[in-house]
């Protein structure tokens, strides 16, 4: 967590000077004072107001403001829709061409995905996983490696002969083994090191 200490003649001198200092608003920050301050007798004792003024985690506006700042550099425009649910940040991106966001097979999404977790959860903020999609992509890739994996599975059933897949990042490994994971002619294992770890389905 981001914070500063600010001395100065009054609290209210001491926010404003941290608050500009750390570039946000009011209410993106937690103010704890130290030391109220006083004007003294005459000007004779007279002390200066201390706070220490934490910006607030805020997960949301974190990824919000990464992903604006990329994409006004990318020349796009493109909305942000963001929702915690479950100590889980989901966003969704709508716009032009969201095909470009994609990628081959998801991953220049995966690619942004992996930044912004690495952004949000940076420093002893408290972890959030996060999931970012467009246009349903994350749920129709998820359909289609679960019909790859049970008709690749009934491949290996009628020739006997294990299938290695291409590969994949360790999200769509899960599907396929979730996949086949109570099949009862075939099992599923990976081999290979990241990035070109692979899914095996071989019989059982």
């Amino acid at each position: 967590m981001q914070e500063i200490k600010k001395t100065a003649k009054t609290v209210d001198k001491a926010v404003e000077e941290a608050l500009a200092e750390l570039k946000v608003s009011k209410e993106d920050v937690e103010i704890e004072v130290v030391e109220q301050g006083s004007k003294g007798f005459l000007g004779f004792g007279s002390k200066d107001a201390v706070v220490i003024v934490k910006v607030k985690h805020n997960p949301e506006k974190i990824a919000k403001d990464f992903l604006r700042e990329m994409f006004i550099a990318m020349g796009i425009i493109v909305n942000i829709e963001t929702e915690i649910k479950d100590k889980h940040l989901y966003i969704n991106l709508t716009g032009d061409d969201m095909g470009i966001l994609i990628g081959k097979r998801g991953q220049t999404l995966d690619s942004i995905q992996y930044l912004v977790n690495l952004v949000v959860n940076k420093g002893n903020a408290p972890y959030i996983s996060i999931t970012i999609d467009t246009e349903n992509y994350r749920q129709r890739r998820k359909e289609t490696l679960e019909a790859l994996a049970y008709n690749l599975a009934k491949k290996v059933r009628q020739t006997g002969k294990k299938v290695v897949l291409e590969p994949m990042n360790p999200y769509e490994r899960r599907i396929i083994h979730s996949s086949l994971q109570n099949n009862k002619y075939v099992t599923t294992y990976s081999e290979g090191e990241e990035p070109t770890r692979n899914v095996v389905i071989a019989l059982k």
